[in-house]
């Protein structure tokens, strides 16, 4: 699978609208063949930063970034940024989370 982080900096004044800014975009995504997850969290050290976690089955991770919705998600987004985001994004293998045995509940 094909697995990412994005770190967004948002301007201040946009930070309180992103949730409903990304939501088509945040659709759209999860609709799509391959979609393992995209799931957005908020810091809670910098209440203008956002990650956003998402996977693709290896297949599908090209088709996710040639879509109209990514790029119609990048125009809407980019006025909101102070930055560039940062991103990790590799192929891993497995298409799910593993539990984590480091801290085991029953």
């Amino acid at each position: 699978m094909y697995f990412i982080v994005v770190k967004f900096h948002v301007k201040s004044e946009a930070a309180e609208g992103w949730e409903e800014l990304v939501r088509p975009f945040t659709e759209a995504t999860r609709n799509e063949p391959g979609n393992l997850w995209f799931d957005w969290s908020r810091s809670l050290q910098d209440p203008d930063e956002y990650v956003l976690v998402e996977a693709f089955a290896d297949d599908s991770a090209a088709a996710h970034v040639n879509s109209a919705h990514f790029k119609q998600a990048m125009l809407d987004m980019a006025p909101a940024l102070r930055e560039t985001p940062r991103i990790i994004s590799r192929q891993i293998e497995g298409d799910a989370w593993d539990r984590m045995g480091e801290l085991e509940i029953d």
